[in-house]
């Protein structure tokens, strides 16, 4: 584990592997272990770079609120320390994929490759926003548990909570752990986030989209939209798991990476 001086903040790095780089960003309100098994997994083709993004995990978290735009200005900023100029693989989930619209956006000429997981486009609704908004209040009046205790339902498919009920408590203590400021902070930058739609047609590198056959959150049918609106992309549908397909399925999410990548 690194941490890195970014100047504002410092920001917890987990790095590993050598070769061309790929940045693994993570969801909403989780850190940089899921993604234990790419890390483990990718590791030995690729230089595997996992920040916990300001706030998340052992990094700091600065200022508020936690918007897509400053996580992204955070990661350019720490391949900068890092000393990675060269063009790299993005690949985000969730909030880390909010984020890596806005990184495409502000910083497309450092991306060769992006996969995008479990993810959206489109910004929130009217109400989905108000949502959002009121759910940070209750985190910062009641605690972590307001959004640990909702997200674990959704966040993974009934097969895992079923055979695999360490990975749900592992998710559910990063959840708790993550400062209700933070989490607060996320709630209300992802609220904010602008429309990302309008802006895929300019999207020309590979694009790999990966989404869980039961993913409440973003479900394939949403993600298949996506495939239209990108030019270069393809799809891959991850059986038996849900939003959190890279933790649920890694064997079969390191795979189409990997195929994906060495194509």
């Amino acid at each position: 584990m690194k941490r890195i001086n970014l100047g504002e903040v410092w920001l917890n790095v987990e790095e590993r592997g050598q070769g061309s780089p790929l940045l693994l960003v993570h969801g909403f309100p989780l850190d940089h272990t899921m993604w234990s098994e790419q890390i483990e997994g990718l590791s030995s083709h690729f230089r595997v770079i996992a920040p916990d993004l300001r706030g998340f995990g052992h990094s700091d978290a600065g200022k508020q609120p936690l918007t897509m735009d400053r996580f992204a200005d955070d990661l350019a900023a720490l391949l900068d320390a890092l000393e990675i100029s060269v063009p790299l693989v993005y690949c985000g989930l969730s909030m880390g994929g909010y984020v890596g619209w806005r990184f495409m956006e502000r910083y497309g000429d450092r991306v060769k490759q992006l996969i995008q997981c479990d993810t959206r486009a489109a910004a929130d609704s009217p109400q989905a926003a108000k949502t959002r908004r009121e759910t940070a209040e209750r985190v910062r009046r009641e605690g972590q548990a307001v959004v640990a205790q909702s997200m674990k339902a959704k966040l993974f498919a009934p097969e895992t909570a079923e055979n695999n009920p360490d990975i749900v408590a592992a998710m559910e203590s990063v959840m708790l752990a993550t400062p209700r400021e933070t989490i607060a902070g996320a709630l209300v930058g992802m609220a904010e986030r602008p429309d990302s739609t309008k802006d895929l047609s300019q999207i020309k590198v590979p694009t790999l989209l990966l989404v869980g056959e039961h993913d409440a959150i973003t479900p394939p049918q949403e993600m298949r939209q996506l495939v239209k609106d990108l030019p270069k992309s393809r799809l891959i549908e991850i059986p038996a798991a849900g939003h959190m397909a890279p933790l649920e399925s890694p064997a079969a999410v390191n795979a189409a990476i990997l195929e994906f990548l060495n194509s």
